[in-house]
This record gives C-alpha cells, structure tokens and sequence, in this order.
C-alpha cells in the first residue's frame, strides 16, 4: 500500500475506490440477512399469534354457545309444558266475555229478555234455572230448558265445562287440578285433605260459638294469598245474613299473621243481606259480582238464618225448604261451572227426644244436606274446637282439634289427628 501510495496515486484511487464498494457490498448483505431472519422470526411469530388467537376465539365461541344452547333448549321446553296452562287460561278469559248472541237458538228478542232479566253472560244462562228463567222471560219451561242446555253445550264445546261422558282417568287429572284453599289451620286443612276445594259447597254447622264465622274470617285473608303459598291469589265474596262480618277481626288476623291488612281488606268485597228475598237475589246474580271482583271464595254466613226467621210454622215449611233448594242447587251450579269454592255455614236444632248420641242436628233438613258436597261438624271443647268430617264423598271420616285466637283458626300444640 505505501508502495502505490509512493510511487502511482491513480492507481491509489482505484484501489480505494473498489475496497470502499466491497465495503458496501458487504454492509448490504448482511443487512439483508438479518432483515430477512427478522421479518422471517416476525412473520411465524405473527402466524403463532394468530393460530393461538383463533383457537381462543373458537374456544371461547364454543364456550359461549354452549349456556346459550342449553338455555334455548330449557326456554323451549318450560314453553312447552306451560303452552297447555297459558292457552287454558286465555280460553277462559275469552270465554267469560262471550255474549248471548252466540248461543244457537238466541236472536234478539230472546236477548234483550235475558239482559232485561239480569243474565248478561253465557254463564249466568248456563247456571239459571228453568222456572225462574221462565217466569222471567215469559217464556214456557220447554223453551226456558232449551236455553239452558244450549248455554251448557257452549261451554262444553269450549271445554269450559266436561263433556256428557268422559273416562275416569280424565276426571281423575281434573279433579287434581282443582285449586285447595287453607283454613289457616294445617290440622283443619290435613281434614280436608289440603284445604277448601273449589267446585264444591262446603257446609259449617254447629252451635253458636263453635267457630263457624272465625274460620270464615280467617279464610277471607288466606284465599287473597298465593297458590303456592296455601291460597287462590283472588278476592272473596263475604254474604252476611247474621250481622257477624267484623273487619277489625280481618285486621287483626292479618296483622298477626304478618300480611298487610289494608291490602287484605280490600280483597274482600261484603255484601249485608237483610232478608230472604234479598239473598235469593244476590244469589241470582251471583256471577256478575264474581266477575266483577275476581272472587274464587264465595262465604254465607249464614244460609238459612233468614229463612228461619220469616218462614216460620209448618204450613210455611214447604214453601221454605224449596226456596233453601233453588239457592243450594244454585251454588252448586255456580261453584262448578265458575270453579270457585263456596262455603255456607248452617245452624243447628236440638232434638229433645234423642236419648242416646248427640241431640243437635243441622238445620234445613235433607235439602241442604244433600245439596252440601261436603259438611263438616263444629263443637267446642273447653276453650278449643272439634271438626268432625259427617259427609264427604271420599274424605275419610275423622275429627280434629284446632283454636281460635288472634291469628283467627289456628293449630293446637298438642292437637292430634284421631281417626273413628
């Protein structure tokens, strides 16, 4: 190098210009050697990070689908199995609004009788009866008749009521169908084998003091309480021919058993009856009024008193006792085709010639007895109660002992079932 530098400077450039070029060459390549092995690392790196990003996002898709599907498919069958519930209820609601019009054999003449008459509703026709329908439309019994079983074939086309014949195993699923009422006593309750059904006249009888009406004020609170919690979740219909509805007793046993008493008040709607013909009025137009406020609990308290008092002698015992049936039948009617449950409460007579057993006995003879689906005998027991079951068509019979305090009927610590 100090040779050319010495003794030829052209060639010296050259030199030094070619040595500077490999330089170059060489900062070039190995630049693009590590460019390369980076963007190389960076591009697998990249693939890495989106095959483990796509793996996550297919885990955490499956993940979320999963609940999802599971809540689908629970949804679907809860809809399923409520389907039947919601369409019953529906179908009932439409067909309380059905109007005369759409019985078969009704124009308008018929009709305007009928509304004239105070039946406004294919129920209230299908629960009449046939004389009284007569007599108030003017009308022979033959056509009266007609009208009546052209209302029920209605209802039964709609399967509001059952048809002529069905199976025993489809009245068997009905019948546990049937929504039970609580007493507010678990034992009175066991008597009745869950409560106070609906589609049946319940009768109380026994002497004065033996807890007829408490057990009737206990259950306007109770009845306005849901199902699941012993009650019908509606209100009650509360008739008083005794003057013995007190509305503090309802305050006080719905303060004591923790629901608010202003709303338990207003759920019961009380109707103060002053004579018989009064009472076979408010029974005639018994439907209205339990669609007016939403009632599933109908209470007489009590059936016959009124009659007692106006009807009295023997030559006025006929007369008195086919007034007593028209209103039992149409309970019976009504608590059926409306699926409430109703409850009267009956007096009691001594019989001065029974030696032997018990002397009292029900007032109202056969009539009410036959007509009661369901008659339970009440007795006091030094300061508690005895309910004796005496008539049920399955209901075993047996008797329990209950009390009446601030909570209105209510159990015995001691109180055991005993059955005879």
């Amino acid at each position: 190098m100090d040779f050319v530098r010495a003794y030829h400077p052209p060639t010296l450039l050259l030199v030094c210009q070619a040595l500077n070029v490999i330089r170059y060459m060489m900062y070039r390549m190995r630049n693009k050697k590590s460019t390369y092995s980076n963007s190389h690392m960076q591009e697998e790196k990249k693939d890495n990070t989106e095959n483990i990003s796509n793996d996550y996002t297919e885990n955490i898709v499956n993940e979320a689908e999963q609940p999802v599907k599971e809540d689908t498919e629970n949804t679907v069958m809860n809809s399923e199995a409520s389907l039947s519930t919601l369409s019953e209820q529906s179908q009932i609601t439409d067909l309380t609004n059905l109007e005369i019009k759409d019985i078969e054999g009704i124009g308008p003449t018929t009709a305007k009788k009928l509304r004239e008459a105070g039946i406004f509703s294919v129920m209230d026709l299908a629960v009449a009866g046939v004389e009284d329908l007569a007599v108030d439309i003017n009308a022979s019994k033959d056509s009266a008749a007609s009208f009546i079983m052209a209302a029920q074939k209605l209802l039964r086309e709609s399967d509001v009521l059952n048809k002529e014949f069905i199976t025993a195993d489809t009245a068997l699923k009905k019948r546990r169908s049937l929504l039970r009422c609580s007493t507010g006593s678990s034992m009175l309750d066991d008597l009745f084998l869950g409560g106070i059904e609906t589609q049946a006249v319940t009768e109380l009888y026994g002497e004065f003091g033996s807890g007829k009406s408490q057990i009737c004020h206990t259950m306007c609170i109770t009845a306005g309480q849901p199902t699941e919690l012993g009650g019908l979740n509606s209100g009650v219909i509360y008739i008083d021919t005794e003057g013995t509805f007190r509305p503090e007793r309802l305050e006080q046993i719905s303060s004591n058993r923790n629901i608010d008493p202003v709303q338990a008040l207003q759920n019961v709607a009380v109707c103060k009856v002053y004579n018989s013909a009064h009472l076979e009025l408010i029974v005639k137009n018994l439907g209205k009024y339990i669609d007016d406020y939403k009632a599933k609990l109908v209470i007489v308290d009590s059936i016959i008193s009124l009659h007692r008092a106006e009807f009295s002698g023997r030559g006025t015992l006929a007369d008195r006792q086919q007034r007593l049936n028209s209103i039992m039948h149409k309970l019976l009617r009504i608590s059926e085709i409306y699926n409430i449950a109703i409850i009267v409460t009956n007096q009691v007579q001594s019989t001065p010639d029974t030696f032997f057993g018990d002397p009292t006995k029900p007032t109202g003879g056969n009539v009410i007895g036959h007509a009661s689906t369901y008659r339970v005998y009440l007795r006091k027991s030094g300061e508690n109660r005895i309910a004796k079951m005496i008539d049920s068509p399955y209901h075993p019979y047996s008797e329990v002992r209950f009390t009446v305090n601030e909570k209105g009927a209510d159990n015995l610590d001691e109180g055991k079932k005993s059955k005879k």
